[in-house]
């Protein structure tokens, strides 16, 4: 069978393009590992999204599943390895060995933070371990968390949150911090930041949030030259920020896409164009700066429209 449209992944932006073209009795398939993405996995309480004071992820998520419901839309649930496209038309492969056709394909794929795979990480994933300070900052008023990561992500994260929070410590991995001049002096001129480097983070600890975090000066570790085990430094804190970067989940799309350093997808913003005609890309795995539940979903409906528009071109 042959889809008008496809559309890969079923995190904010997938949902709301799903819901967009919908409208335009467009004959959709979705194919996602799951529904809500980084929304049902990360988001713990979400306060800056419009319509709603409050709302948690998995509450979100479930208004999702209603709104798929109510357009007559169902996802199917697999993941998405290959995809290819002859003079008009993509093929899609899939890991459960599926194969599906469309006219066009919405790519929204999303990114994933990078862990620190350390012990109490998993554990305390939303109770204290976060990976977005514009979602849970604010919960955080008057707590002492810390902040893993010195590049710029990291000590924007710490400006940001020393806006709510009493005290924030960066933890750098590194010798030296790699944030640009502009992120540092404001860190300096910020009494609430203290930054530690060579500071190589070893676990989470908390009862049912999190209390403690603990970490090994790695120069100290080295001059010990293996003769003893390296002391833990611990610190007591309320959360823990990661900000070591993103992941996005573009290895799949070979050369149908142009990709930047961090291998996130080039677009056009007008239309969510990729340099491939008919493929589409939205949210996460795009090139952006900033990684938002209303970014994605704007981005979503855009792709979906000009998704639209292309479909009644080409047929």
């Amino acid at each position: 069978m042959q889809y008008d449209l496809i559309i890969i992944g079923a995190g904010p932006a997938g949902i709301s393009a799903g819901i967009y073209a919908a409208r335009q009795k467009l004959n959709i398939l979705m194919i996602s590992k799951d529904i809500g993405g980084q929304v049902a996995k990360k988001a713990v309480d979400i306060e800056n999204y419009p319509g709603f004071e409050k709302i948690s992820g998995p509450d979100l998520v479930e208004l999702y599943k209603k709104q798929l419901s109510a357009n007559e839309l169902s996802v199917e649930v697999d993941e998405v390895v290959e995809i290819s496209k002859n003079e008009k038309v993509f093929t899609i492969k899939t890991a459960s060995g599926k194969t599906h056709e469309a006219v066009a394909v919405i790519v929204t794929s999303g990114a994933k933070s990078k862990l620190i795979n350390v012990p109490g990480e998993e554990e305390f994933s939303g109770k204290g371990v976060s990976y977005c300070s514009l979602c849970d900052g604010p919960i955080f008023k008057n707590k002492v968390v810390a902040v893993v990561g010195g590049g710029n992500n990291g000590f924007e994260t710490a400006v940001f949150l020393s806006n709510y929070v009493k005290h924030v410590t960066i933890l750098e991995y590194g010798e030296t911090i790699n944030a640009d001049a502009e992120n540092q002096e404001l860190v300096a001129k910020n009494p609430n930041i203290e930054i530690i480097t060579n500071a190589q983070v070893t676990r989470i600890e908390g009862k049912v949030f999190v209390n403690a975090i603990y970490y090994v000066d790695r120069k100290e570790a080295a001059s010990a030259q293996g003769s003893s085990e390296p002391r833990e430094n611990k610190l007591e804190v309320n959360g823990v920020f990661v900000e070591i970067g993103y992941s996005p989940s573009t290895s799949w799309l070979g050369d149908l896409v142009e990709l930047n350093d961090k291998q996130e997808i080039v677009f056009t913003p007008e239309m969510m164009e990729t340099k491939t005609p008919g493929l589409f890309a939205a949210g996460d795995c795009n090139v952006g700066k900033y990684k938002q539940i209303v970014m994605a979903s704007g981005e979503g409906a855009k792709a979906a429209l000009s998704a639209y528009n292309y479909i009644r071109k080409v047929s």
